[in-house]
């Protein structure tokens, strides 16, 4: 497989579908409680999509070798790395959960996720999804055009075991266009200077999955789906899509209450250069 450029149209195109999708999770965010469960979450997120007039990019994808998946959103939970299944099992006081959307708008995809802090969380876990936030953003900021694939990787790894958490190895950010997973893979360790050459018109996915133990993962149960960490240590991630412009990056996956930037950061390469 080859790396799609988008042309400025196709860009337009993504830039809607990037923003129905974290607007999704705007809607969500004062649903998500102690109480509440994580199917209920899956149908306001369902509803809300049909409001907008997309779709959901997750209900019954089936790459080869998954079974379809069920839901319209994954809902990842303490221990759970990622692909978690909204099920009716009530959240609680304490919980921190990644939710993970993908919408579908006039054929192009938008791929986003947050960390939800339920509640007063220990210390740990607010840390860990606080530093995990700043690791995906530590990988942003490295996007420009003539850098690596592995400057971002080496940014997020340095900052994420520096701070004394690991980075997952087995999954990755993704090219994304009119298809769910297009080329590059974006690795979330790495070596500066190394992978592709970054281009203007490339559009991918950084969205580190950082664990407060070990970095093993495996499977959980027979769903096909679930990933859990290996010691059960907590695990969290933050997504953004990102466009490679000109002169620097665009976070696409932006929304009136998506949660700013780090102070280290901006939305855009212009308005960092201005900042």
């Amino acid at each position: 497989m080859t790396i799609t450029y988008k042309t400025a149209q196709d860009i337009e195109g993504m830039r809607v579908a990037c923003r129905l999708a974290a607007e999704v999770l705007d809607y969500l965010t004062p649903h998500i409680r102690p109480g509440v469960t994580t199917n209920e979450i899956d149908r306001l997120a369902a509803e809300c999509m049909a409001r907008q007039g997309s779709i959901s990019a997750t209900l019954g994808y089936q790459p080869p070798g998954y079974p379809p998946y069920p839901k319209s959103l994954c809902t990842s939970l303490n221990h759970v790395v990622c692909h978690g299944i909204p099920n009716d099992k009530p959240l609680k006081k304490g919980d921190i959960m990644n939710v993970d959307v993908t919408v579908i708008k006039d054929g192009w995809y938008g791929d986003t996720s947050r960390m939800f802090v339920l509640g007063e969380a220990s210390i740990a876990a607010r840390r860990l999804s606080a530093m995990t936030f700043d690791a995906m953003w530590h990988g942003i900021v490295q996007v420009k055009p003539g850098a690596h694939l592995g400057d971002i990787g080496a940014a997020i790894q340095k900052f994420a075991e520096g701070h004394g958490f690991s980075v997952v190895r087995e999954f990755c950010g993704h090219g994304i266009g009119r298809k769910f997973h297009e080329e590059p893979q974006v690795l979330h360790y790495g070596r500066p200077g190394t992978l592709d050459e970054l281009k203007p018109g490339m559009v991918f996915t950084i969205e580190p999955m950082i664990n407060a133990g070990r970095r093993e993962i495996k499977e959980f149960g027979n769903d096909g789906w679930t990933i859990v960490t290996k010691d059960r240590s907590l695990s969290a991630q933050w997504e953004h899509t990102v466009l490679v412009t000109e002169t620097g990056y665009e976070v696409l996956t932006r929304s009136d209450a998506c949660p700013p930037p780090p102070a280290f950061a901006a939305w855009t390469s212009e308005s960092l250069a201005t900042a």
